[in-house]
């Protein structure tokens, strides 16, 4: 049977890089989107044209209802889950000073940053161990996509940073808990990605990779982290657990 991956937030950016790579390698995908419905169909031809199948969903990261509903639909659809891939996340609406920063901005970034995938995570492990109980999936996986900014600081993006601090210790738990069925929770850390999102800040990134912020001196592309997630999806990862593995073209080395 063709094994199925959940990719959250997979209709543009660094998700619709890690849809099209599983597709080349043998997985179907269910596309999952917030907004962007049109996105999310030119995603799905994309995974359609690399040979696999392709499905969309709205449904809100934010919201742990919906959340469940996405992993149901994923089920419904295909039968079975084999990898969830959870990669949508947002940065704040305005890049505030630290001291200045609102509620508002923190209690909407993480929800969709870390509540949100903290909640989805649950439902689709208890599920997954369900298919693997039943032999309908030998090997389940899941793949946490947090940042560099995990563990660098951007005082201007504080709830931003935090939640992908939390996200990386959500990887050791999960990992920590599922050990037991065999199951890998990896986190991947990608560096300076060209997206959507990193648009608006494009001039000062093209400077600062330019004056050797990367060693590799290049913007990071999605199918740069697309390739590592294949990766860990096609079992070459399966002895590794709780790790975080940089893709960040060596951004996270101390140099002098």
């Amino acid at each position: 049977m063709t094994p199925v991956a959940l990719v959250t937030g997979s209709s543009r950016g660094i998700g619709r890089g890690i849809a099209f790579c599983l597709a080349q390698a043998g997985y179907d995908i269910l596309i999952n989107y917030t907004r962007n419905r049109q996105a999310a169909r030119k995603a799905a031809d994309g995974v359609r044209q690399r040979g696999r199948r392709a499905e969309i969903c709205r449904a809100d990261i934010a919201s742990s209802r919906e959340g469940t509903r996405l992993v149901d639909v994923t089920l419904d659809t295909f039968g079975r889950l084999d990898l969830l891939v959870n990669n949508a996340g947002i940065a704040p609406g305005v890049r505030a000073d630290l001291l200045a920063a609102t509620p508002d901005s923190y209690d909407e970034v993480l929800a969709t940053n870390l509540k949100g995938p903290y909640f989805l995570t649950q439902y689709a492990a208890n599920h997954m161990v369900e298919l693997q109980k039943k032999g309908i999936v030998e090997t389940p996986r899941i793949v946490v996509i947090s940042s560099i900014s995990a563990f660098t600081s951007s005082p201007s993006r504080g709830e931003y940073c935090i939640s992908k601090a939390g996200l990386n210790m959500m990887t050791r738990l999960f990992a920590d808990r599922l050990a037991e069925y065999g199951i890998p929770v990896i986190e991947v850390q990608p560096g300076i990605v060209q997206t959507d999102m990193t648009g608006p800040v494009r001039e000062k990134y093209d400077r600062l990779i330019a004056d050797g912020l990367v060693p590799y001196r290049r913007w990071g592309q999605p199918e740069d982290i697309g390739r590592a997630v294949a990766a860990i999806a096609l079992g070459y990862f399966d002895f590794t657990t709780g790790a975080a593995i940089p893709v960040d073209g060596g951004f996270h080395m101390r140099r002098l």
